[in-house]
């Protein structure tokens, strides 16, 4: 098995009267890309503040490559990158300037100092831009020099949260290769978004938070065999009558049916013949139909089921 990169065991951290944190365990493990969804207030941006040992917490653990995690734990924390929400570069530096200047924190040789600034531009594909001012940057090359300048000192650990708010899908996609390589290169990843489909690309485990505690753990797979839906059936269909309606609700499998608008949507739980079942009551009722969808339950509908909220409406 793996090594474990971070071990979090009943993390408890209050606020006053406001519990953020509520014994929260984790363990993420080397080579993994780890995805930590939550809605907002869930305990996320607290537990990473934890993790860095930005903030004291009431209780628990949290241990990072084996060592307690303290404040002057410098050691540990030259292994980290950290790439958050709000860009932070300096806009009176140009993006060599900015790269050159985070990864100097860390690496003080300046002969290998430049070789790593270089090799950040290369991997963010900002060569072209190397003498730009971040104001001059659209805000998909924003995001690029904001990563370049967390990861320019090659960190064993890459937190990322929400690096891909706000920006076009040609450079979404180019900073989702970009995690993919790094994580190929050895770094463990914790990633956070609240885009459903980029976590479920290319997460390997994903931990789900709502009120500081960890409600689900496991794979993509995993999670949704977690919940109820395993397909939702939308069918166009004519004249349904009440009776019709209860009686599709009869079908096996089938626990939810929604019609309006010629449209009939059917949720089901289990079951590997569900299409065929209502298309067989549908030709047998001789109802007409027109264009008919299956589709395999989300990681989105994993989320609402189990935190009854929907993650993009807390973006």
């Amino acid at each position: 098995m793996s090594k474990s990169v971070i071990k979090i065991e009943n993390l408890v951290k209050r606020y006053k009267d406001l519990i953020a944190v509520d014994h929260f365990n984790i363990e993420i493990r080397e080579g993994e890309i780890f995805g930590l969804l939550g809605p907002n207030g869930s305990g996320k941006t607290t537990t990473i503040n934890c993790i860095l040992s930005l903030l004291s917490f009431d209780k628990g653990s949290i241990e990072v490559f084996g060592e307690t995690m303290r404040p002057d734990s410098y050691g540990l924390k030259r292994q980290i990158g950290i790439v958050m929400q709000n860009v932070a570069v300096f806009d009176a530096l140009t993006v060599f300037e900015n790269i050159d200047y985070f990864c100097g924190l860390y690496v003080k040789d300046k002969e290998l100092r430049r070789k790593y600034v270089e090799e950040a531009i290369a991997f963010v594909e900002l060569d072209a831009f190397r003498k730009f001012y971040p104001k001059k940057l659209s805000g998909g090359l924003l995001r690029r020099l904001n990563i370049a300048c967390g990861v320019a000192h090659k960190p064993k650990l890459i937190i990322l949260d929400e690096p891909t708010v706000a920006v076009d899908p040609q450079s979404r996609n180019k900073i989702l290769e970009g995690i993919v390589e790094l994580n190929k290169q050895g770094a463990t990843i914790i990633y956070t978004s609240h885009y459903m489909e980029e976590v479920e690309q290319i997460c390997t485990r994903i931990a789900i938070m709502d009120n500081g505690r960890n409600i689900a753990l496991g794979t993509s797979d995993e999670l949704k065999q977690m919940i109820k839906k395993s397909e939702k059936i939308t069918i166009e269909a004519d004249g349904l009558s009440k009776e019709d309606i209860k009686s599709i609700r009869d079908l096996p499998h089938v626990y939810a049916v929604n019609y309006r608008d010629r449209q009939l949507d059917i949720e089901c739980s289990g079951g590997r013949h569900n299409l065929v079942h209502i298309l067989g009551y549908l030709q047998q009722r001789a109802i007409s139909f027109g264009r008919v969808y299956s589709e395999l339950p989300t990681l989105n509908d994993v989320f609402l089921e189990l935190t009854g909220k929907e993650l993009r409406d807390n973006a």
